[in-house]
């Protein structure tokens, strides 16, 4: 399969990180990129905060090389602010930029950026024009369908981002009125892959090997986004390169592969923003690997009680405590990492 380029910028693979806020930080990021992802994004940014180069927010950009391509997500609705976001951090190590045009949550549409964007076609244009003017990147945007089912706007959307200088564009494949449910119209995606040249990623619901493969089949989208489904099962980038790249599917990790990936994750979550700032985010990520376990309704209740790094320890050993308790009480099934 030939390799897929992001101006030029080459992917080592079709399938790629999405950013989400509060979950695809350093650690999150360097993870999927070590079983993968084809790039990966930081969490949204706001051009505002750039611009009076607010440390916390200029914080959430870091990034070591972690063996993918790495992208700068920024949001906002004043297309100079955002050039001048671009120019300010011209100086930060990363390979694109991207622009939020899907974010669906209210405080960020209640300013006029994210997906309400979606709305004005020509203003994701000029948006475009200007990052374009002030980096020297290439410059990636993230739609939506569009706003609601009377505002369809992907295409026209997509379109003034191609004309205006974008380098890739991923397109989540629901208005913002229908958040994350229900299922997703690939059609749509298909829709913005015939009407743009550059590469094309599809966004959502793409939970497995086969959902990409299907996604690929139906839209003819260059590659696939995946963000939420990745959250404590990173292995599920091997499995979809695989399918999408014709090889055999690899093996699953065991439970103590799973394990050693949660503990290494949150510690380095906290040697980057200490334990204070990073346990409770730990909370959150720990929960996503405990999908399909035994006991998981109360592996969950554990998860929510991470207070330091050692507690991390603590719920390893109720992990394979529960496991455990349910093979001999011959309730155990197919263990999903055996």
């Amino acid at each position: 399969m030939e390799s897929l380029k992001i101006g030029q910028v080459t992917l080592p693979h079709r399938a790629v990180f999405g950013p989400m806020a509060g979950f695809t930080d350093a650690p999150c990021r360097r993870l999927m990129a070590q079983h993968g992802a084809g790039y990966t994004v930081s969490e949204m940014v706001s051009s505002r905060a750039l611009t009076y180069r607010d440390h916390k927010t200029v914080s959430l950009l870091k990034a070591d090389p972690n063996g993918a391509p790495y992208g700068v997500q920024i949001f906002g609705e004043v297309p100079e602010i955002m050039g001048e976001a671009a120019a300010r951090i011209e100086e930060y190590p990363f390979d694109f930029l991207d622009i939020n045009m899907g974010c669906p949550a209210p405080k960020i549409v209640s300013g006029g950026a994210g997906s309400k964007l979606m709305l004005d076609p020509d203003l994701c244009g000029r948006i475009v024009e200007q990052v374009k003017k002030n980096t020297s990147r290439p410059v990636t945007v993230k739609i939506r369908k569009g706003w609601d089912a009377e505002h369809v706007t992907a295409v026209e959307c997509a379109r003034a981002c191609e004309e205006a200088g974008a380098a890739a564009i991923a397109v989540h494949a629901r208005t913002r009125e229908q958040m994350y449910t229900p299922g997703i119209d690939l059609e749509i995606i298909a829709r913005v892959k015939e009407a743009v040249r550059v590469p094309v990623f599809g966004n959502g619901d793409v939970r497995s090997a086969e959902d990409a493969v299907e996604m690929v089949r139906q839209t003819g989208c260059d590659g696939v986004m995946i963000a939420r489904a990745a959250l404590g099962d990173p292995w599920l980038f091997e499995r979809v390169n695989a399918a999408l790249e014709g090889r055999p599917a690899p093996a699953g990790p065991n439970l103590q592969a799973r394990m050693n990936a949660l503990r290494r994750q949150v510690e380095e979550m906290v040697e980057l923003k200490g334990e204070y700032v990073a346990m409770p985010q730990a909370r959150a990520q720990a929960i996503h690997y405990m999908k399909g376990l035994r006991g998981a309704a109360n592996l969950r209740r554990v998860c929510c009680e991470l207070q330091y790094l050692t507690d991390i320890d603590r719920l390893i050993e109720a992990v394979f405590e529960e496991q455990r308790r349910a093979g001999e009480a011959g309730d155990a099934g197919e263990v999903p990492f055996p």
